[in-house]
């Protein structure tokens, strides 16, 4: 295919910066994002934000069904002139798919050269959807990527380490130059990795209190979790949020980004109890 510059130019087009378009046309890059994905002729792969086509075009190469989902009705039409009865195009906004609906089956392969703006929304919605992903090859802001796969109990963790962290085993592929992109982003990029469990690292019970306990744990990085939690009244005062911490067996000096998933599931179930009750 042409550069994203000349493509641009044929069809009298311009990024439009208000949307994120930076369009990854590396060779390089786009092999080890196919690569990492491990698709093949029986593989569904679902492309978020698929610009000019370049990604697609490699996707396509394994024999692979794509759907190719961009929201600017422009380069949706860049992409129809593909012409493959493998690639589907689809105009809609990426943040706001239902997954296995829009490849037809389950379970898919999700890629894409995330905008910067959109990548947690799309983080999220994937976590939402986790049991229809065999894995996730996602292009994010490099930052991004270091704090997804930074693990379990370090310093660089945070929200999304740990909700990811429950159903998703998370590294970096490698890292992406900001002139690997047209036009090029003001910071580096990554090529981030999450490949689906068989099973979670704890059993959360109640996954949306246990979001509410790791959103409110991290709402205040420099403090500690007993006076992080207070942050979040619906989890109690702090007599209740102590009295949980010692029955989990977390010492309340201790910071969030210390704490392993199992142990953010012990604190959730902890705080679920009625007060008195072990």
């Amino acid at each position: 295919m042409d550069s994203p510059r000349r493509m641009l130019q044929q069809h009298g087009l311009r990024p439009k910066h208000a949307w994120g378009q930076n369009f990854l046309d590396d060779p390089a890059v786009l092999a080890d994002i196919v690569r990492a994905a491990r698709l093949g002729p029986d593989s569904v792969v679902v492309e978020l934000g698929a610009g000019l086509g370049h990604l697609t075009a490699a996707l396509l190469e394994t024999g692979a069904k794509v759907v190719a989902v961009e929201r600017d009705r422009e380069m949706v039409a860049v992409l129809e002139g593909m012409k493959d009865p493998r690639l589907t195009v689809l105009a809609a906004n990426a943040a706001r798919l239902d997954l296995a609906s829009v490849a037809g089956t389950r379970p898919l392969t999700l890629v894409g050269n995330l905008p910067y703006h959109l990548t947690s929304s799309i983080l999220f919605e994937a976590l939402e959807q986790h049991r229809d992903l065999t894995a996730c090859v996602f292009t994010v802001q490099k930052e991004v990527a270091e704090r997804v796969a930074a693990g379990e109990g370090t310093r660089a963790g945070g929200v999304l380490t740990v909700l990811l962290g429950v159903w998703f085993d998370a590294s970096i592929v490698r890292t992406v130059p900001r002139a690997a992109f047209h036009p090029p982003p003001k910071v580096d990029s990554a090529v981030l990795l999450l490949e689906h469990r068989a099973v979670p690292r704890a059993d959360l019970g109640d996954d949306a209190f246990f979001r509410k306990v790791v959103k409110a744990g991290f709402s205040q990085r420099r403090k500690t979790l007993s006076n992080a939690l207070q942050s979040d009244r619906e989890l109690g005062d702090a007599g209740r949020i102590r009295a949980a911490l010692a029955e989990a067996g977390i010492e309340a000096t201790r910071r969030a980004e210390t704490l392993l998933v199992a142990d953010f599931a012990r604190l959730a179930r902890a705080l679920r109890q009625p007060p008195g009750r072990g």
